[in-house]
């Protein structure tokens, strides 16, 4: 019954939308096709009159302009119509740069719990009339990870401007710290997540890595007292206090294969057989593992050696047991 009844309200809408003339509640009772009443009725207009009152009523609760008048002053009764001036969106534009963010959280949302909304969002603006562009290679592009626990609860804070509370582990250390966050923008850098604001606690700027948030997020209910400054380049902050020196691997990848790892390669030369061997430079074993064993065949690492376990041990995870 549900799905009859939006069937005939959409058939009601674009019965209203093909004409400029005012048209009687008898006519559309002959037009539009579900207001048909069964024969057995003992009050088939008493029918047609509440079906069509209701209609009505969810058209303007649905925000549709529903006009009520008469053609001339000849008629007898009103009349309704729906005019495509009111009806239409208007023009929606986006500047280069805001419409490259709306691909982006496109790429984001899609493996993301906001998904549905995503879509949602992007059917209402293409409705519009705004083309989202897919960026060239589109298709090379590896998703932004969005499984972090974390992340819709940072998010939520960055746009509501509430404060924060988690626990957050610091490299090599073996119990948690408290932290009180003001958070002003969430960011990924080099396969991580980053939330950067002011830390209450140190009374600063800081950048925490969410993968390094022990347990659920606490939103707390007052607002923040600090906004972000207008300087302030966050990408910066999050590459600068990751800078300590780290390791170096040399992974072989064949020719035209591994995007991901050749975009953090800070060298790559040609090893021969149709590879290249790829110097990558990495602070975390377990993260550049992970990238390494997800190329299959196509990547290779060479060292350092506790990379090689690490990578050896993913693939006879995934192969179930070992080899």
């Amino acid at each position: 019954m549900a799905a009859r009844r939006q069937q005939r309200l959409v058939s009601l809408v674009l019965c209203l939308l093909s004409t400029r003339q005012f048209i009687t509640a008898e006519r559309i009772r002959d037009t539009v096709e579900g207001y048909e009443v069964s024969a057995d009725s003992s009050n088939p207009d008493e029918a047609f009159k509440r079906s069509f009152e209701r209609d009505k009523a969810e058209l303007r609760e649905l925000g549709i302009p529903l006009e009520t008048g008469r053609n001339s002053v000849f008629d007898t009764e009103d009349g309704y119509r729906i005019a495509r001036k009111d009806f239409e969106l208007p023009p929606i534009s986006f500047a280069a740069d805001e419409a490259a963010a709306v691909g982006l959280a496109a790429r984001l949302w899609s493996t993301a719990s906001l998904a549905s909304e995503a879509r949602t969002a992007l059917i209402k603006l293409r409705a519009a009339g705004v083309e989202i562009d897919e960026p060239l290679g589109a298709d090379a592009l590896p998703p932004l990870p969005a499984n972090e626990p974390a992340l819709p609860d940072l998010l939520a804070a960055v746009s509501g401007q509430r404060v924060v509370q988690f626990s957050h582990r610091k490299p090599r250390a073996d119990v948690s710290d408290q932290r009180t966050v003001e958070p002003w923008g969430v960011l990924s850098w080099r396969g991580r997540w980053y939330v950067v604001g002011h830390d209450r606690k140190r009374g600063e700027v800081r950048s925490f890595r969410l993968d390094r948030i022990d347990g659920a997020v606490k939103t707390l209910t007052e607002p923040a007292a600090t906004t972000r400054p207008a300087d302030l380049n966050m990408l910066e902050l999050v590459r600068g206090a990751n800078q300590q020196v780290g390791e170096v691997a040399s992974v072989r990848v064949k020719q035209n294969r591994g995007g991901q790892l050749r975009r953090l390669a800070r060298t790559s030369e040609p090893a021969g057989d149709g590879a290249d061997l790829l110097a990558i430079e990495f602070r975390d074993t377990g993260w550049l593992a992970a990238l390494i064993a997800a190329g299959g065949t196509d990547a290779v690492v060479i060292s350092p050696p506790e990379l090689v376990t690490a990578v050896v041990r993913l693939l006879q995870s995934a192969s179930g047991g070992e080899q």
